[in-house]
């Protein structure tokens, strides 16, 4: 957000904040959910989105719709195999998956199915507004029609949507049952991020509370169940967590939390930041080595079967 711009929301908030609280913290919650520009941020991205796009030129490209959104899907390696495994993929806050291709393409290599998606207001995905709830609802459809997912990854938002989906924590919006799950570079709860939010537009305490229960009252959940560490318990998934110690956007001490959670396994890959991480080569292999691996469970149901 330009420091000029930032100057004038900072302005607004302090007018309107004490005249009428309320109406700032619904205007604050939509500025929160209000997505980012997709136009690329100078060359580098610029290149970046351009070679994602080009790695995901052989794609199906299928879009469908969720409430009023139209949502993008690519889909790669689909050649008709019933014992072929699918796979989703879902990208963080200001991505889209061209920016993560890497990460589906790799592991298609690996012989699933990948599906990657668009959340609504990135990428192709229409709308300029994103929460926690309707990432949730298009992880639900696109399970539905595509699905449903032996596997999931996401990244940053991503996988924290994820992982509130399988815990079931949004009420009415249904779940997914997937075999495995990863993420990388995910936060394991948000309130800091609503605190990060209200001092950089200038939030009064009031405020601040008003409009977190307002967001309460759109998900349908109170803030506090927006734990990804209590939500991973709850669907029991095997769980490999994946981060940098030197993410600099969602700290390490959110991986380390899952050391609380006995399906959950944490690999450290330091080096690689918030964002480098999700498209490096050994990453990539470390999740396909984990997604492909035979699990305990499974191997019991073999022996089971064969009894």
């Amino acid at each position: 957000m330009a420091k000029f711009g930032l100057k004038v929301i900072r302005f607004g908030f302090a007018i309107l904040g004490p005249l009428s609280p309320r109406l700032a913290a619904s205007l604050a919650f939509k500025l929160f959910c209000l997505t980012p520009s997709r136009r690329p941020k100078g060359h580098k991205a610029a290149a970046m989105q351009a070679e994602g796009l080009r790695k995901l030129a052989s794609a199906r490209k299928i879009p469908f719709r969720v409430g009023r959104s139209t949502v993008m899907s690519y889909h790669l390696n689909t050649e008709t195999d019933a014992k072929k495994p699918r796979w989703l993929v879902v990208h963080g806050w200001g991505s889209n998956a061209a920016y993560v291709a890497s990460l589906p393409v790799g592991l298609s290599e690996a012989g699933a199915h990948v599906v990657a998606l668009d959340l609504p207001g990135h990428g192709l995905s229409s709308g300029r507004s994103l929460n926690m709830k309707q990432a949730a609802e298009v992880i639900v459809e696109a399970d539905r029609q595509f699905g449903p997912f032996d596997a999931v990854v996401g990244h940053s938002f991503g996988g924290a949507s994820l992982l509130l989906t399988l815990g079931k924590v949004f009420k009415g919006v249904g779940t997914i049952s997937p075999a495995k799950a990863v993420v990388i570079g995910s936060p394991s709860h948000i309130q800091w991020i609503f605190d990060g939010f209200a001092r950089m537009v200038g939030l009064s305490p009031t405020v601040r509370e008003l409009m977190i229960q307002y967001a309460e009252k759109i998900a349908g959940a109170p803030l506090d169940d927006f734990d990804t560490i209590a939500a991973a318990r709850r669907s029991s998934t095997p769980l490999l967590v994946i981060h940098a110690e030197d993410d600099k956007e969602v700290a390490a001490e959110h991986a380390r939390r899952f050391g609380e959670v006995d399906t959950a396994k944490v690999h450290w890959a330091n080096g690689l930041g918030h964002r480098r991480i999700v498209s490096d080569a050994g990453v990539i292999s470390t999740i396909a080595q984990f997604l492909t691996a035979e699990t305990a469970a499974s191997r019991a149901e073999g022996k089971d079967a064969a009894a």
